[in-house]
């Protein structure tokens, strides 16, 4: 892959050692092929952030570590990539570390090789697990700032989080599927992509505590451990479906949506509400197409840009806030107000 980076570059990008890095250039062998890949990503990800890379002052790397669906992930870094070049003149460069499901101890061994590295703030979406607790801990340790996105760990040595009240968000859906239902009976059907993700957790006890309280209460069933992810998903709602012939609207909390509407079709039944999160490339499309009825978004930009400020204010390059950030807006987003379909690449 020709590029213009020094070795050097590449390494820090890369978070391996520059001798490693001339043996993949170099063909020397050696080398795992899962190494192999990290270098072609990490000069892949230079070229995506050449702007940052030329600007001269104090650099601060940050390291982006998310378990979440691609359709997610994809969205979150091209948020962040975006605002990059608008914390000048800071210079923040980023590292990413995605992956959509896995064992728990690849994840924090992820965690625990930044912390030997060196990095100056992690931007963190994962499982709330004593695990991860503890490997947080040891990245603050370590004095790298820790930031969860969109899902808590509070427990942890964690710097801030943000994104949405996850509760109140969950209290949003049941609003909105109580008025669109009106007094037609029917369970809602909730998709949860796995039990220890605390927003997920909160979002439902949102939820169920508002349907509780609705009149009358409605009933709800719930299906898990698919990692948000289609092939999982489809399964798990067919299974719900067949047990429940009344279910009448979905709460799709962690994802998998194109499935579960695929799972409804394949039955031959309707959904009369749908309620999903986040307005990825396939939320954006079910949605243009009329089959959700609506999403329940927050600005991810102004995410990533709250979160690299949080980063630089503990290297004390930004002046510290009055006081606590509030949770992020949540937008309402239907299929009258959304923003036009962008193509994708």
């Amino acid at each position: 892959m020709p590029h213009p980076y020094p070795i050097k570059e590449i390494a820090r990008q890369a978070g391996l050692s520059e001798a490693t890095v001339d043996r993949v250039l170099n063909n020397r062998g050696g080398v795992r092929e899962s190494t192999t890949r990290e270098v072609h990503q990490a000069i892949t990800d230079l070229h995506r952030q050449r702007d940052q890379v030329r600007l001269n002052g104090r650099t601060f790397m940050i390291d982006l570590v998310m378990q979440a669906p691609e359709r997610f992930t994809t969205a979150v870094r091209t948020a962040l990539e975006a605002e990059l070049p608008s914390l000048q003149p800071a210079v923040i460069r980023a590292r990413f570390h995605l992956r959509e499901t896995g064992p728990v101890d690849e994840l924090i061994a992820t965690l625990d090789r930044i912390a030997r590295g060196g990095s100056q703030g992690v931007i963190l979406k994962a499982p709330d697990l004593p695990e991860i607790t503890a490997a947080v801990a040891r990245l603050a340790a370590a004095g790298i700032p820790v930031v969860t996105l969109a899902t808590d760990l509070p427990a942890s040595g964690r710097l801030a989080y943000v994104g949405i009240d996850n509760r109140a968000a969950g209290t949003t859906a049941a609003y909105l599927i109580t008025q669109w239902l009106g007094d037609r009976p029917g369970r809602v059907l909730t998709t949860v992509s796995r039990g220890f993700f605390r927003n997920e957790e909160e979002r439902e006890m949102g939820f169920r505590a508002a349907l509780r309280a609705a009149h009358p209460p409605r009933p709800v069933v719930e299906t898990t451990e698919s990692d948000g992810l289609d092939a999982t998903q489809r399964d798990l709602v067919l299974d719900a479906l067949t047990r429940h012939p009344d279910i009448r609207a979905v709460y799709s909390i962690g994802g998998g949506n194109i499935a579960t509407l695929d799972a409804f079709a394949t039955l031959g039944r309707d959904c009369a509400v749908f309620i999903a999160h986040d307005l990825d490339h396939d939320n954006t499309r079910l949605l243009h197409e009329r089959r959700l009825s609506a999403v329940l978004h927050h600005d991810l930009h102004e995410d990533m840009r709250r979160a690299c400020h949080t980063i630089l204010r503990t290297h004390h390059a930004l002046p510290a806030l009055p006081a606590p950030a509030l949770p992020s807006p949540i937008q309402i987003v239907t299929p009258y107000n959304m923003p036009p379909v962008a193509p994708r690449d």
